[in-house]
C-alpha cells in the first residue's frame, strides 16, 4: 500500500503542458510536453487528478483524449492558454492490461500536436476496506472481502448488492467505534447468497477466505469480536410513550440513521438470502450490546431466508417491531438471547433450530407490546437444543402470539445446579404475571399449538410447561418428535452443518 501511494503522490505530481513553439518552431504551431510516458495503478486506483496547461497563439480549439483508439472525452479550449484536469480510475476490466491514452490539442488554424501516455494496470485487489457510508448504488463482488473499518451505513436511497460467497469482517472495537454494518430507514440490502456459496459475515480474526465456509481458525464460542448486522425500516412498532420513531439498540441515540419505526407496514429494505453471521456482540455501552442480526421496524416487503448467526455476544435474532417474516434460521451459540422479539413485530418465524451454548440465557425471549399498538406474531417449526444453564422460553411483558409445532430437548431439570450453582428455573418455558392474562383469555391473545419434548428423568411435562402450557405439550422420545425444524434446509451451507451440529437433529 505504501509503494502504491507513493506512485500516486508521483502522478498527482505531473502536469500536462501544452506550450507555444519554440522559436524555431512556426508561431502559430502547438506542442505538448511534460506528459509522462507510463504509470503504474493497482485496478480500482484512480490517476490524477493531473492538470493539464494549453497555449497556443492562434488560439485553442480543443483537446480530445481517447483510450486504447476509442474517444474518452472531448473538452472545449478557449483563449491562448487553458488549464484542464484529468483522471482515470481503472475498473475491473482494465486489470492486467497497458492502456493507451493519446491527448491531442488543436488550434484555430488546424495545427495538432499529440502526446501518449501508457498506464499499466495491475492486479485487482481482493481485499477492499470500507470505513464511509455507502450514498450511492454499490456491489460488492464475488471472489473478495470487505473490511468494515467503522459503523458503516447504506443510507437511502442506495442499495448495497452483495454477491453471492463474499466475505465480510468487522475490525476490532467498542463503544462508538463498534463495527456494524447498517441498512437505514430508506435504503436496501440485496445479500443473495446461494446454498455452495453463502455470505459470510465475520471477525477480521478470521482467517476464512471466499470459498470457505468452514473457518481454519476460529472456534464456534468466541463471541464479542465486531458488532454485526442491523436492517432498519419504517413498519409499526409498539413504543413507548407511542412515539413514531426510535433509536435502535447497538447504536448511539445521537446517530439518526439508526432510527426505525413509521407507518409503512409493507416498507422494503431488500433481500437476504444464504448468510452467516459470526463472533459479532461487540458492547457500545453498559448492557447494551448489538445483536448477530438486528430487526428494526423492517416491512414485509423485505424478504429474509436462510440465516445462521452463530456466536453471537448478544441475542442471535432480534426482532423490534415491524412485519418482516423469516424462513430457515439457525441460531448457535447465542450470547443472550437466541430468538428475542419485542414492540409488537408482527410477522413470522417459520422452520428453525436453536442449538443454545454455554451463554445462551433462553431459546426464546418474547416480549409484549410497549405502547399502545398491539400486533402479534407467529413462531412455529422450530427444534431447539438445550444446555445446562438455558431456559426453553421466558414470556413476559404481556406477550402475544402464536407458538406451534416446537420441539424442546437436552435441557436441565428446573431444580438442577449447573456448576454448584442453582440454575434458577432454568430448563422451562414459563409466562410471567403481565402475560398470563393473554395466555387465559377467551379467545387466547397467547396461543401455544403442538409443542414436545424430550425431558431429563423425573421431569414432567406440568414442571417443564408452567402456568399451564403443559395443556398444549407432549413428551417424546429423542429423535422421535413429530413437530419441530426441518434440518434439510440448513444442510451444506451453515457452519454448525460444518462442524456436526446438526446430528442430533431429526
Amino acid at each position: 500500500m505504501k509503494n502504491f501511494s507513493h506512485i500516486l503522490t508521483l502522478l498527482t505530481a505531473f502536469t500536462l503542458v501544452f506550450s507555444s513553439c519554440t522559436e524555431e518552431e512556426p508561431d502559430n504551431g502547438v506542442t505538448i510536453s511534460g506528459i509522462p510516458a507510463t504509470a503504474t495503478i493497482a485496478a480500482g486506483a484512480k490517476l490524477g487528478p493531473v492538470t493539464g496547461s494549453a497555449e497556443g497563439l492562434d488560439g485553442l480549439v480543443s483537446l480530445s483524449v481517447t483510450k486504447d483508439g476509442a474517444a474518452l472525452s472531448t473538452t472545449t479550449l478557449t483563449g491562448t492558454t487553458a488549464t484542464f484536469p484529468f483522471e482515470y480510475t481503472a475498473v475491473s476490466a482494465d486489470a492486467g492490461k497497458n492502456l493507451v491514452f493519446e491527448f491531442t490539442v488543436t488550434d484555430a488554424d488546424g495545427d495538432v500536436a499529440k502526446a501518449t501516455h501508457v498506464l499499466t494496470v495491475g492486479a485487482e485487489p481482493t481485499t477492499i476496506r470500507v470505513s464511509a457510508n455507502i450514498t450511492a448504488n454499490t456491489t460488492w463482488v464475488t471472489g473478495k472481502t470487505y473490511i468494515l473499518g467503522a459503523r458503516v451505513f447504506v443510507v437511502s436511497p442506495a442499495t448495497l448488492t452483495i454477491q453471492k460467497g463474499v466475505i465480510v469482517k468487522g475490525e476490532a472495537g467498542s463503544g462508538a467505534n463498534a463495527t456494524a454494518l447498517v441498512v437505514a430507514r430508506g435504503a436496501k440490502i440485496d445479500a443473495q447468497g446461494t446454498a455452495t456459496e453463502p455470505i459470510i459475515f465475520t471477525s477480521v480474526a478470521d482467517e476464512i477466505a471466499p470459498g470457505q465456509i468452514d473457518s481454519p481458525n476460529m472456534d464456534p464460542t468466541v463471541e464479542g469480536l465486531w458488532g454485526g448486522l442491523i436492517v432498519l425500516g419504517k413498519a409499526k412498532c409498539s413504543l413507548a410513550g407511542d412515539v413514531a420513531e426510535l433509536a435502535i439498540e447497538g447504536i448511539p441515540a445521537t446517530d439518526t440513521n439508526g432510527l426505525y419505526g413509521g407507518t409503512a407496514d409493507t416498507d422494503n429494505s431488500g433481500i437476504i438470502k444464504y448468510i452467516s453471521i459470526r463472533h459479532g456482540g461487540s458492547l457500545i455501552g453498559a448492557s447494551n450490546e448489538i445483536n448477530g442480526l438486528t430487526l428494526g421496524g423492517v416491512g414485509s416487503g423485505t424478504v429474509i431466508e436462510n440465516v445462521e448467526v452463530v456466536a453471537n455476544q448478544d441475542d442471535g435474532i432480534e426482532w423490534f417491531g415491524g412485519t418482516v417474516s423469516v424462513k430457515n434460521a439457525l441460531i448457535w451459540n447465542s450470547g443472550d438471547d437466541a430468538v428475542d422479539t419485542d414492540q409488537s413485530w408482527a410477522g413470522t418465524l417459520d422452520n428453525f433450530i436453536v442449538i443454545a451454548g454455554i451463554n445462551t440465557d433462553h431459546a426464546l425471549e418474547i416480549d409484549g407490546p410497549e405502547g399502545t399498538y398491539n400486533a402479534a406474531h407467529t413462531v412455529k417449526n422450530g427444534s431447539v437444543k438445550g444446555h445446562p444453564a438455558t431456559e426453553f422460553g421466558d414470556f413476559r411483558s404481556a406477550a402475544r402470539g402464536t407458538f406451534e409445532n416446537l420441539y424442546f430437548f437436552n435441557f436441565p431439570a428446573p431444580a438442577d445446579t449447573y456448576n454448584g450453582v442453582p440454575t434458577a428455573g432454568r430448563g422451562d418455558l414459563s409466562l410471567d404475571t403481565s402475560t398470563v392474562p393473554n395466555f387465559t383469555a377467551s379467545p387466547k391473545i397467547l396461543v401455544f399449538n403442538k409443542m414436545e419434548a424430550t425431558l431429563k428423568t423425573g421431569v414432567t411435562l406440568a414442571i417443564a410447561f408452567r402456568n399451564g402450557t403443559d395443556a398444549f405439550a407432549a413428551e417424546a422420545a429423542l429423535k422421535a418428535n413429530t413437530v419441530g425444524a426441518t434440518k434439510a434446509a440448513f444442510v451444506g451451507w451453515t457452519w454448525a452443518d460444518k462442524k456436526g451440529q446438526l446430528a442430533d437433529f431429526k
